[in-house]
């Protein structure tokens, strides 16, 4: 049964799920549409945070990152708070072109940059608080040329005595406050960007270095706020505390001072209306089971989003991704169209004598351009028992721990599986890979390096394959722990420690009056939840709604591809990578079958890929019989022509040379 429910709000499809575009929030919620119009060429500066929706710490962050842009609300005209949600589909192609390999990542962007620029990095390392942010800001502001500055933004140099005296004189009509602090205070930069958006009134900077001229203003302490009156008056204004908000409080509130009308930008961001809500298909499930929509789902973000935000693979790199496909390739207990993906993409990386691969190569298999009969990955996302109850809740970290889970338990049930790989024998293997693959790819950094600190304590107990299994559900656990009560915790489903007594009552017991776990229990628990004949296929049956994906966007030019030496660049594009005829089909075709699996489903493309996507076990598609027969037929016409013609030239000949009888 399938319940249809309003969830959350967007930017169309897109969906700035953790940020509603202004209003309270007052964060630009860009887009793939609008990012570089709104980035390109502006008047005024960008702070954006590429992230994630999915991300753990993303949206932990999100509450302080909408924090900061309220507080900066009215600095707008001179430098912006915005964010881009790269884990939208329709924003892939847009993280990529920036390098966003991680989230969250902040960028600088300039006023008045022509060019198409990545921007740049936020140095703040892992302080990223209001404060610290803001006066990161004020930095990025001054390092503007004249030329280039935001024209909205006055300058925050200080001044000098000499420059105040003229301003003591005559005030113009207008209110000057000058703000005294010392050299290394952000306060009077922040006020000076505060009233930027009002007017009657300029703010100017001092440092406290003239100390004769302090003494004779009646400056004591500082900070504090030299005020000029628009009747020529002056004086200082006592401030209850020398902070920020209250001199900025202070002089908003005077008589005459009034708010710029903020006029709008010149590029357009999709309004974020209720009536522009997601809608969610609910899925109904048993969470006693395990769902291969999840499994198939995880693997095509992986992937066509994750690993495909690097440009190209190398080193290390490249060899952690071969080692995960590699035993992702042995190990998943998948349906035929996925399984053969991955054995070809597998086969395609071992096969192939470079040290540097772009990814476009990659994904080009990956999304079968090359249309090899019975290869197929679904190309979108169908969650069942990771779904949540907001889009950007649970999804892909949930099935990339029941891909991890499911690897454990099968490297036990399959151990010839590995045979010949170089893995063989090793009972951390899996749990290697995955700390491989989540230390190079993982897109949250904060949960990577979570992961690596529990790995470095705890990883090298592991002796046999029951301890591997035993070893990433205690890990998983205790991250359920840490992550319960905090932002990314879905309310519908909480972070409990798992299994639950209803789901595994032999897997509790009471020691002293306390909860404890039976291990052996546990581990049983784990290799039949995990196990093949757990995993239903309900909704993955309707996921291939085609065998042939269609890719939305060619690449672009050659691939270039690295040689071992390093000294020759060959062009190659897909076709020549890997030919359907190759050595590598052969051995696809030709290879013994796999552990024999008994699969409670087939897929339907499978049985159509058995019926009419092969000739007598050839592999041959349809399109190559179709030409088979086209070509048949053209040879049959052009024998029946030379026969004919040749007949007619013999009679020609004969009545040529004709004597008749003497």
């Amino acid at each position: 049964m399938l319940l249809l429910a309003f969830v959350g709000t967007g930017l169309g499809a897109a969906g700035a799920r953790l940020y509603s575009d202004g209003g309270a929030d007052a964060v630009w919620a860009l887009d793939a549409g609008s990012v570089r119009a709104a980035t390109g060429n502006s008047s005024a500066a960008w702070l954006v945070q590429f992230y994630s929706s999915w991300c753990g710490h993303c949206i932990h962050y999100a509450p302080v990152w909408r924090a900061l842009a309220r507080d900066v609300r009215d600095w707008a005209s001179a430098i912006r708070v915005a964010v881009l949600d790269c884990a939208a589909e329709e924003n892939y192609d847009t993280c990529k072109d920036y390098g966003i390999h991680f989230y969250p990542t902040f960028r600088y962007f300039k006023a008045f940059t022509k060019e198409f620029t990545i921007g740049e990095n936020y140095k703040a390392g892992i302080d990223r608080e209001p404060q610290t942010v803001r006066q990161t800001m004020i930095d990025f502001l001054q390092n503007h040329t004249q030329g280039n500055r935001p024209p909205a933004c006055p300058s925050l140099d200080p001044v000098t005595s000499s420059d105040i005296y003229p301003l003591l004189e005559n005030s113009g009509g207008r209110y000057i406050a000058i703000l005294f602090e010392s050299n290394n205070s952000y306060v009077g930069r922040e006020v000076i960007l505060d009233l930027i958006q009002y007017k009657n009134i300029v703010v100017k900077r001092a440092l406290n270095s003239d100390k004769a001229f302090l003494k004779k203003l009646g400056v004591t302490s500082i900070p504090s706020c030299y005020l000029i009156y628009p009747n020529g008056s002056h004086g200082l204004i006592n401030i209850l505390k020398p902070l920020r908000s209250f001199f900025s409080s202070y002089l908003k509130s005077l008589p005459g001072v009034r708010k710029k009308m903020f006029s709008q930008f010149p590029f357009t961001v999709k309004p974020n209306k209720d009536d522009n809500s997601e809608i969610t298909v609910w899925r109904e499930f048993d969470k006693s089971k395990l769902y291969m929509a999840d499994l198939e789902s995880g693997l095509h973000y992986l992937l066509r989003v994750e690993l495909a935000s690097h440009k190209t693979l190398e080193g290390a790199e490249l060899k952690t991704f071969r080692n995960f496909i590699t035993v992702i390739a042995k190990l998943f207990p998948g349906r035929q169209p996925v399984v053969k993906l991955l054995e070809t993409l597998q086969e395609w990386l071992v096969s192939l004598p470079l040290d540097k691969i772009p990814y476009n190569a990659i994904l080009d298999l990956v999304n079968n351009k090359m249309r090899i009969s019975g290869i197929f990955l679904t190309n979108h996302v169908k969650w069942v028992g990771c779904q949540g109850s907001r889009p950007e809740l649970r999804g892909y970290t949930c099935s990339l721990w029941k891909l991890f889970h499911t690897l454990t338990v099968q490297a036990v049930v399959r151990p010839k599986a590995l045979a010949n790989t170089g893995f063989e024998d090793n009972p951390q293997v899996v749990l290697k890979i995955m700390r491989e693959y989540i230390g190079t790819f993982f897109g949250c950094r904060e949960c990577a390096q979570h992961f690596e600190e529990m790995a470095k304590e705890s990883m090298d107990s592991v002796k046999t394959l029951d301890e591997a299994i035993l070893w990433l559900w205690k890990i998983h656990n205790i991250v359920n722990n840490r992550l319960a009560g905090q932002p990314s915790e879905d309310l519908k489903f909480p972070k409990v420690q798992w299994p639950t007594q209803d789901l595994c009552p032999d897997c509790h017991e009471e020691i002293k009056g306390l909860d404890s776990w039976n291990e052996v229990q546990v581990l049983t628990f784990l290799k039949h939840h995990y196990g093949i004949k757990n995993i239903l296929f309900k909704y993955a049956e309707d996921q291939d709604e085609t065998n042939e994906l269609e890719v939305k966007q060619e690449s672009k030019g050659d691939t270039i591809l690295k040689k071992p030496n390093g000294q020759q660049e060959l062009n190659l594009d897909l076709p020549n990578i890997l030919d359907p005829k190759s050595h590598i089909l052969d051995k696809l075709n030709n290879r013994p079958d796999r552990d024999k699996i008994e699969h409670p489903y087939e897929s339907k493309i499978h049985i159509e890929t058995k019926q009419s996507g092969s000739f007598l076990g050839t592999g041959f598609s349809n399109i190559d019989m179709s030409l088979c027969v086209l070509l048949y037929v053209a040879s049959s016409v052009f024998l029946m022509i030379m026969y004919f013609f040749s007949r007619m030239r013999s009679k020609w000949w004969k009545v040529k040379y004709y004597r008749s009888p003497v």
